[in-house]
């Protein structure tokens, strides 16, 4: 027999090196963890959510001890009992001469080995437990919805808020059995008492007790899985087309789960009885049994029924299941109050263009709210015309809304002008003036969506509310913008009494040079006057300069979390935020709007889909929408959320009663404010979010429709169009309008979409969801013929850039200088007799600082096309005379701005070339060229056809225009060939 190899061990200088590293590495790591949750802690003091803090953090902290010391504590018990019993004598076999030196190397530690598996596998299992939070809290505080499941009877709340707990009980059990399994297997085999090769008994009797009594245990849970698979069936994804319990999970696979429960039960009773019978025939042969019948009954005879008694009339069989899926889909989305109106159903695919004349000039609610100016392209001429200096700017997407001026409701594009630290050129871009000097944006802009200037360069939104300090009919009395989309980094504020301002606040009015400065005195920013604070902060922002810079004193603050988004996501960590905040002026303070969701993936018999994903479009672009990419299957717009520019506070309004929200409520009482308290004018702000109504269209693509068998042959399926104005695949955004729907006595804020027949170009329905306090919320569905070809938005637009009088502009725009810009295609429906189009089309100056002006505007109607310099011309040309007198462009906005501005892109005649004698240049100087007679001649035809052009687009004269450019192009050519001749020539 060979000696057992000895262990080796370290020396003294690297047992103190280990040790000394390991003690700072827990040291940085402690004190890291405890500057983030104290900057964390002083947050939620600051906005008032310390309810939310400790309750997370007790919480957590209670999951992560549970689990702990049950997986920690049992599986080292279990370890602890193996050895404790192991044999006092082995025999002397070779397996047991091998496994000698491992008992000689665990003997002298095994207290440390055991500790060490308990609190390793405890860290692992608390950790993961803390995790699970909101589990244990929605359990806690379940709320009923008042609905029965259609196949249990049990109210949804047992689906929601119980059933997600039970399963984390459950796996949790599993994880700690099978651990205490493997540890038990591994002492046992290294003590003795198992013996895989040695002749004879395999078990000791301790070891094949421990062992029967956690393999039972194993199977008892097992069993208790059988149990709660029952209620996964209303999860199911077996329908294919649906979701929930189908045919062959209710007829095969629920009786075999209710099998399985019961032989499971069996089984786990025979390894118990192994204890006493001490016959390992018994409970082999009830594993076998268990197997056997889980891939018996369990899986071949639910495939078996599937594949011959459903598949051969599926939809037939499948039938009551899909009315159950369709209601409750319906019900977790909240589209089971939908409004369904049969539109335009007398056309015929021929639009009564006589109808329509008598609607639109008696029209005082839609044509007049037309929206031209679009957020999404806009950023651009904002940042031009009212950035101010470079330390401000605006998001890439400004924002629409409404506001009730002299009586008159009127949606604008608005936008805050933020801090843009990126904006900061080098010189401005040091520790001081980005976090002390720099701090905030200042002003609110806004312009009427319906309107735009013709000043000298024409297209230009009317901004009636801007400029610094801001004027407008929009009154802002708190202006500065501490907290906004733009503001990722933190600003240190506040000074001593009789110090200077330094934080810059204003260029001062007729200096370029001068400037107002400003120190903040809201009551938002964490303190950070002692010296405490000041390291505390040195270590979360590791900068030094809090603890030696003199900006940094006994009355600052720093301003931490300053993106609207992130301060109601931190507040509320039981939602799941909208996108896109908006700001708003309410009581003369500009505050940002942002919706709450709360989410469910655990709905029965409810559609499955990835949040992140269904708020994708052309817009957010792909994987870059705000929402997680998490499975959901039920989510209302339950929470309205303020946060205030000025001092960041964030206040939660209880928008909808939903159960889920009325859990959390229980949870964090205090934390979110009833509905009454919020204040009117904030209440007319309010509109239906984007993020949900992008959810609820994407659902009623398939689940509009009633009769179950249509809905498995998806012969009537909707699709949602792509973005025509955008080479893209990606959705066709919705789109906030001012409009009258059909029904209504006027028009109302509402969120619009249009539907198209599935992979086809044709449009099937509209979509609109209201915003007007009183109809918030109610969805109408405008549902066409369908067996009518109305034009979908993509055929429109590809009607529009075919055209032939819109096609040689388009050629024009498009040039090294310029290019065209599409903007929102709107749609527009017209009383009862069809649906409009309307797009704003915009040209960008190429050079440096371009941005976008309005300079033409598409109409479509049927197979009618409107295009000219205003929506009010367009409307005359596509219906006639008088159509477009409601129109607000009708009005003539350029005599307020210069008398002498011209809507029309048409390029100024060229001057003659001077042409020398004989056709030959001076050459004089450098870039003297000489002109030819060809030249000369072409010039002439250039300006012919200018004035040609000019001509016929005042005069409305379409085929005027189309020969026009067509001698222009010809024109052009001949003048750019004559051109490269002479460049060609000797002496050219």
């Amino acid at each position: 027999m060979r000696p057992p190899v000895p262990v080796p061990t370290l020396s003294r200088r690297a047992k103190l090196v280990i040790g000394v590293v390991a003690v700072l590495l827990v040291l940085f790591t402690v004190i890291g963890t405890l500057t983030n949750i104290y900057v964390d802690y002083l947050w939620f003091d600051e906005t008032g959510f310390t309810e939310v803090f400790w309750t997370e953090i007790q919480t957590r902290a209670l999951l992560f001890a549970v689990a702990a010391v049950a997986t920690g504590g049992l599986v080292a018990l279990a370890v602890y009992l193996a050895y404790r019993f192991r044999p006092t004598f082995r025999p002397m076999s070779l397996e047991q001469q091998n496994l000698e030196r491992y008992r000689q190397s665990v003997e002298p530690r095994r207290k440390l080995v055991l500790t060490g598996i308990g609190v390793v596998l405890g860290l692992f299992a608390g950790i993961t437990a803390q995790g699970s939070w909101q589990t244990w809290l929605t359990y806690r505080n379940s709320t009923d919805f008042g609905t029965l499941d259609p196949q249990f009877g049990l109210d949804i709340s047992f689906f929601v808020f119980d059933y997600p707990f039970y399963r984390l009980l459950l796996g949790f059990g599993f994880a700690i059995v099978l651990l205490s399994l493997i540890g038990s297997v591994l002492t046992h085999y290294v003590f003795g008492g198992l013996r895989l090769q040695t002749p004879g008994q395999k078990l000791t009797g301790a070891a094949r007790v421990q062992l029967s009594v956690l393999v039972g245990a194993f199977v008892a849970l097992k069993a208790i899985a059988y149990w709660l698979d029952r209620y996964e069936l209303v999860y199911s994804n077996r329908g294919e087309v649906f979701s929930g319990a189908s045919y062959t999970d209710l007829n095969a696979l629920l009786p075999a789960k209710n099998i399985l429960v019961v032989v499971a039960a069996i089984c786990a009773v025979a390894f118990f009885a192994n204890i006493l019978v001490r016959n390992t025939l018994l409970p082999a042969a009830a594993l076998v049994l268990l197997l056997a019948s889980s891939l018996v009954i369990g899986v071949a005879y639910p495939a078996i029924v599937q594949q011959f008694v459903v598949n051969p009339s599926a939809n037939q069989r499948e039938a009551p299941y899909i009315e159950k899926a369709i209601a409750a889909t319906r019900d977790a989305y909240g589209l089971d109050d939908v409004e369904y109106v049969n539109y335009a159903q007398d056309t015929a695919g021929d639009p009564n263009v006589g109808a329509v004349l008598s609607e639109l000039r008696n029209d005082d609610q839609t044509i007049p709210n037309a929206r031209l100016l679009d957020p999404n392209v806009l950023s651009d001429t904002f940042t031009a015309r009212q950035q101010i200096r470079n330390v401000y700017g605006f998001p890439e997407k400004l924002d629409i809304d409404r506001y009730t001026i002299d009586g008159q409701t009127q949606d604008y594009v608005v936008a805050v002008r933020e801090l843009n630290s990126e904006g900061l050129s080098e010189n401005q871009d040091s520790w001081i003036n980005r976090h002390t000097v720099y701090t905030h944006g200042n002003g609110f802009v806004a312009a009427p969506a319906n309107q735009v200037t013709a000043g000298r360069e024409g297209g230009e939104p009317n901004f009636t509310t801007g400029n610094l300090p801001t004027t407008g009919n929009i009154p802002v009395d708190q202006s500065r913008v501490y907290y906004g989309e733009l503001m990722s980094d933190y600003s240190v504020v506040g000074a001593p009494e009789g110090v200077a301002p330094r934080e810059f606040d204003q260029p001062e009015g007729g200096s370029d040079e001068g400037q107002i400065n400003n120190t903040y005195d809201g009551s938002g920013g964490i303190s950070a006057g002692s010296f405490f604070r000041q390291l505390t902060f040195a270590i979360f922002y590791r900068e030094r300069n809090f603890l030696l810079s003199e900006a940094v004193n006994e009355e600052s603050k720093v301003l931490h979390v300053r993106n609207p988004r992130d301060r109601v996501q931190k507040a509320a960590p039981f939602l799941e935020v909208d996108g896109d905040p908006y700001p708003a002026v309410i009581d003369g303070r500009i505050v940002w709007i942002l919706d709450g969701y709360t989410t469910s993936n655990s709905y029965p018999y409810a559609e499955q889909m990835e949040l992140g994903e269904a708020a994708t479009d052309a817009l957010t672009g792909t994987g870059t929408t705000a929402l997680p990419n998490e499975t959901f299957n039920y989510i209302r717009n339950s929470v309205k959320a303020t946060v205030d520019a000025y001092d960041g506070s964030v206040t939660l309004y209880e928008w909808e009663a939903d159960p889920v929200l009325q859990t959390y409520m229980k949870a964090f009482p205090g934390v979110v404010q009833p509905l009454d308290s919020m204040s009117a004018e904030l209440v007319s702000h309010m509109r239906y979010p984007e993020d949900l109504f992008k959810v609820q269209r994407e659902i009623l693509t398939r689940y509009h429709v009633d009769d179950p068998v249509d809905f498995y042959n998806q012969n009537d399926r909707w699709q949602i169009p792509d973005d025509p104005t955008q080479e893209t695949t990606q959705d066709q955004p919705p789109y906030y309008i001012l409009a009258q729907r059909p029904g209504d006595a006027e028009a109302s804020f509402q969120l619009t979409s249009p539907m198209n027949a599935f992979e086809r170009q044709n449009l099937s329905a509209f979509i609109s969801a209201s915003s007007a306090p009183e109809t918030y919320g109610e969805i109408q569905v405008l549902q066409l013929p369908g067996n009518t070809p109305f034009r979908g938005p993509g055929q429109v637009q590809n009607a529009f850039e075919t055209n032939n009088l819109i096609r040689p502009d388009l050629t024009l725009f498009n040039s090294d200088s310029s290019e065209a810009v599409f903007g929102n295609l709107l749609t527009l429906p017209i009383g009862d007799e069809g649906l409009l189009y309307v797009e704003p089309l915009y040209v960008r100056s190429s050079g440096e600082g371009g941005f976008p002006l309005l300079q033409k505007v598409l109409v479509n109607f049927g197979d009618r096309i409107g295009y000219a310099n205003t929506l009010s011309e367009a409307l005359d040309q596509v219906f006639g005379a008088g159509a477009g007198e409601s129109a607000t462009d009708s009005n003539d906005i350029a005599d307020t701005v210069d008398e002498d501005a011209t809507p029309d892109v048409v390029p100024e005649p060229i001057p003659d070339p001077e042409v020398p004698v004989g056709g030959e240049g001076t050459g004089d100087g450098p870039g003297d060229e000489a002109a030819t007679p060809e030249m000369a001649d072409a010039v002439s035809d250039i300006n012919a056809a200018l004035e040609a052009l000019r001509t016929a687009q005042q005069g409305g004269d379409f085929a005027g225009q189309g020969a026009a450019l067509e001698d222009l192009q010809v024109a052009v050519e001949t003048y750019q060939a004559a051109q490269a001749a002479a460049e060609a020539s000797p002496g050219g």
